[in-house]
């Protein structure tokens, strides 16, 4: 199920990085005094009275400016308003309100999204200033809230009206039997090209500039293997130069599309190789326990000879080190090759995903595993490990009870990980190891 997304906009320093901060509960933005130092938008998950959403902070909007840096933060912030689905505006009371808000403002209504107006940096309590009151002359629905992102104070209010702005949740996704595939992987890896070629029809635009698609789109298939969704993240183009925005925008819009899949295609250009980007977008389907593929696109255009499989294959496990057990399979979109074999990998990749296994056979497994490679000790005391059991699907996770966690090892969590793939299979799946001393409960 998708998450909501909000996103916080504003003039530059008027602290969204500071009240991003204080809401995801880390300072993952820079937070510093001077305007346009949150160059690149940045998420974060949060949560409020139990429901989770994504938070995005974005660089300061100047609506006239010619500066090209403060024109590309600008951009950032549209994509960032298009993508939410809930808009804070963030403004200044020391500054008062200023023509720079006024447009934005525009802007905002324009949109269409909710609007929660917060006016920042009030940090004394009692009565509201004067200069608050300004504020009200923007027109927007609900009244502004007094907020000090430097104190939290008016944060709870904030959240209160930002939760019930979301959308209700999607249940019927949730009900649906459908295997639901994020198609990521950076702007012009070849995504739409691939679901075009998969579908037999152009049923999405297809270009060869980077970033064509402006919306991510879903596309269901029936297969003799099932029923199958297809969601394609492309990226988003915009007039002038915008590369930069273009390949931040891919990082979150591949997020989005993870939140909503089972199984993540990696796309990747095989003429081009695994790069930083690549390796960004992957991490994401993999921190999210994703079971995934990783698709080498564009195959027809790379010189092969008898090697080159093999040589290709260790340079992606390589570049992509954490993802040793997704499978890695080189297709071309173009030319229709090894597209076809891509349901039977989904389908393997969903049902190892979902596999449980019984507590008696995984401590068959631990028994065998402890007395191959014994647990280590420390200082005299040796880990002691009880028993094992699994709580959860997609990905799997296990919680193994032990004497103490201090001594369990990340090479022992490493080593037991290895043997329930060598037992099991868990092909294209992450593994979830939860390391429990006795007497804590395995559902906490």
């Amino acid at each position: 199920m998708s998450k909501p997304i909000a996103a916080i906009v504003g003039r530059p320093n008027v602290g969204k990085s500071t009240l991003f901060n204080k809401i995801i509960g880390e300072r993952r933005s820079i937070v510093e005094d001077t305007p346009g130092v949150t160059r690149d938008r940045i998420y974060g998950d949060a949560e409020w009275n139990g429901r989770s959403f994504l938070l995005v902070d974005t660089g300061g909007i100047e609506p006239k400016t010619d500066d090209p840096i403060l024109r590309k933060m600008r951009l950032q912030a549209e994509i960032a308003i298009e993508t939410a689905d809930v808009i804070i505006f963030l403004c200044d009371v020391h500054a008062g309100l200023v023509a720079d808000d006024r447009d934005i403002a525009v802007m905002l209504k324009r949109s269409g999204k909710p609007v929660i107006l917060c006016v920042n940096k009030i940090d004394r309590t009692g009565e509201p200033p004067a200069e608050f009151y300004e504020f009200y002359e923007l027109g927007f629905e609900r009244d502004p809230i007094v907020l000090s992102s430097l104190h939290g104070t008016g944060t709870g209010d904030l959240l209160d009206e930002l939760t019930a702005a979301f959308p209700p949740p999607a249940e019927e996704e949730a009900e649906d039997d459908a295997v639901r595939v994020a198609v990521i992987g950076k702007p012009n890896a070849g995504k739409s090209s691939l679901i075009n070629r998969i579908l037999g029809e152009e049923r999405l635009i297809v270009s060869e500039v980077a970033g064509t698609t402006r919306d991510a789109v879903d596309t269901r298939i029936e297969t003799e293997r099932g029923a199958f969704v297809f969601i394609d993240t492309a990226g988003i183009r915009r007039p002038g130069k915008v590369e930069d925005a273009i390949e931040k925008y891919s990082v979150l819009r591949a997020k989005m599309a993870v939140e909503r899949a089972d199984v993540c295609l990696i796309v990747v250009d095989a003429a081009e190789g695994v790069t930083e980007q690549d390796e960004r977008i992957a991490g994401i389907a993999h921190e999210a326990g994703r079971a995934s593929i990783i698709v080498m696109n564009k195959w027809d255009k790379v010189e092969k000879d008898n090697d080159t499989f093999a040589s290709e294959t260790k340079k992606v496990y390589t570049a992509l080190s954490y993802l040793t057990y997704a499978p890695v399979t080189f297709i071309s979109a173009k030319t229709g090759q090894r597209v076809s074999g891509l349901f039977d990998l989904i389908a393997r990749v969903y049902d190892e995903a979902c596999r449980r296994v019984s507590t008696g056979t995984l401590n068959d497994l631990l028994s065998d595993a402890m007395a191959r490679h014994e647990p280590p000790s420390d200082k005299g005391k040796r880990l002691r490990i009880y028993y094992m059991t699994q709580i959860s699907v997609k990905p799997p996770t296990f919680v193994v009870f032990c004497n103490s966690a201090a001594l369990f090892h990340f090479s022992y969590r490493r080593y037991l990980e290895n043997c329930l793939r060598e037992t099991f299979g868990f092909a294209g799946t992450p593994l979830r190891l939860i390391i429990r001393q006795k007497g804590d409960d395995p559902e906490n």
